[in-house]
């Protein structure tokens, strides 16, 4: 065996890698652009998947590839007919539409009933949620569903010619169970009305079947697949009290554990990860496009607004910037919006705002561990990952603010990685163990830190209670 392939197909673009299978280096990659919308055809993402492959080569690579691996944004709701053809839309992790329809669900069952179905609260990001809108708002097209798949299913489909899922992914849809590894077919019942067709779960480190013609590798292994962030702690080795921070278009706080960590509140959802284990998990609608929003309202691109934040002080001058932008998951505030507290003549400065965006992207991720710890969690180190990370700014803050040591792997496309790890592992059945290297270290200084985050959370409580 010489190469395996991993895909990431996230909210913004498809990424396709073409690793080696012993060491974990990347011959070759390609991308492709996704719409930045909400809600879209999934069959984009077939085209973007083509165009990405045949970026990479990965089309004339022939027999030298072993296994081939999706891992894709969770969540999204691939309702279609028995023709295969989508009734809606897709609507992704990010689309909010259904924030009344989680309530409701949430309310008729009470929040314990639903950490001991599935291990997770409804909130309008998943799957079920928005199900339940689809039957409450467009009930013709409800009718029409024949089955429903998540984006990583649907890819698989294209690359193998059936729709399969795995534990990781199935466990961010709510109505799936992460500690039983069984469909809740009763909460579909309950909440869509019907039982659809649903995918075949895929074990982490089995087969889900070959790739089939068009793609160049005829008869490579397709493995499982997972969920991004699941992926992602499969390409990066993620060990026991590391949680990883990752700062993309989403933010999200992650560790595994060997064994569920429910939370009654339903702050931490309760995923499944990719290796057999769990995936505690928050996430945030908004993180990186925080400080990029903040960057065009001064006119000014990402680098400058890098070197703003380093020239300001410590804490913003007393800006508090509460990053709300698109509505919030963690905290719950699908309806919020972003706010900037503190200001006077003398600190309404581009340099403390450019700073008080960064500090505020960090005091979102630094409330969701202090949630993480308080469910059992026992952070001693944090990986900062994704493109946000590349901030000098946000990177030199990140341990003051968290209290925690950080460091920054080198960067890397660590879903994709993820995924191609486990092709290797679904070819071979050995999970192989890829080298992770680390670009930068930090430790907290001093105590400004605290003091940032007692403001920012009574700004928090002021603004919204929570």
């Amino acid at each position: 065996m010489s190469t395996v392939i991993g895909v990431d197909s996230s909210t913004q673009s498809c990424k396709v890698l073409a690793v080696d299978a012993q060491s974990g280096e990347v011959i070759a990659s390609g991308a492709s652009a996704h719409p930045d919308l909400t809600a879209v055809d999934p069959r984009v993402w077939t085209s973007a998947l083509r165009e990405a492959w045949r970026s990479a080569g990965a089309d004339r690579l022939g027999g030298s590839v072993a296994a081939a691996g999706v891992a894709a944004q969770q969540h999204g709701m691939v309702a279609l007919d028995s023709s295969g053809t989508p009734v809606h839309d897709a609507l992704l992790w990010n689309d909010t539409r259904s924030a009344a329809d989680a309530a409701r669900l949430r309310d008729e069952l009470g929040p314990e009933a639903w950490v001991d179905a599935v291990n997770l609260v409804p909130v309008a990001s998943f799957t079920i949620s928005k199900l339940a809108w689809l039957a409450q708002n467009e009930p013709d097209a409800a009718k029409r569903v024949d089955q429903v798949v998540l984006p990583h299913d649907w890819l698989n489909g294209a690359l193998g010619g059936e729709f399969t899922t795995d534990r990781s992914d199935a466990s961010g849809t709510g109505y799936f169970s992460p500690v039983t590894n069984t469909y809740r077919t009763d909460l579909l019942e309950g909440f869509f009305g019907r039982v659809p067709r649903l995918p075949r779960v895929v074990a982490s480190n089995e087969q889900a079947g070959t790739v089939q013609h068009g793609w160049g590798i005829d008869g490579a292994v397709l493995a499982a697949g997972a969920g991004d962030n699941a992926a992602a702690a499969l390409g990066l080795g993620l060990r026991p009290g590391e949680v990883v921070v990752s700062i993309g278009t989403s933010g999200t706080v992650f560790t595994s554990s060997p064994s569920p960590m429910p939370d009654p509140t339903g702050a931490v959802a309760g995923f499944a990860d990719a290796a057999g284990g769990h995936l505690p998990l928050l996430a945030m609608l908004n993180s990186a496009r925080v400080m990029a929003a903040t960057a065009t309202m001064l006119d000014v691109d990402l680098a400058k607004l890098d070197s703003l934040a380093l020239a300001a002080g410590c804490d913003a001058g007393g800006l508090t910037f509460l990053p709300y932008l698109d509505g919030e998951r963690s905290p719950n505030l699908p309806h919020a919006s972003g706010s900037l507290a503190g200001l006077t003549r003398s600190n309404m400065t581009p340099e403390n705002l450019a700073r008080a965006s960064v500090l505020g992207v960090l005091n979102s991720l630094a409330d969701a561990i202090d949630v993480l710890r308080q469910s059992g969690g026992t952070p001693d180190k944090i990986l900062l990952i994704g493109g946000g990370s590349k901030s000098r700014a946000l990177r030199q803050a990140a341990a003051s603010i968290f209290n925690l040591p950080v460091e920054v792997p080198a960067s890397r496309e660590y879903v994709a990685l993820g995924a191609a790890k486990q092709a290797a592992w679904a070819a071979t059945g050995e999970l192989p163990d890829w080298k992770r290297s680390i670009e930068a270290a930090y430790e907290p200084e001093g105590d400004w830190g605290f003091g940032v985050r007692e403001r920012y959370a009574e700004v928090r409580k002021s603004f919204y209670g929570v």
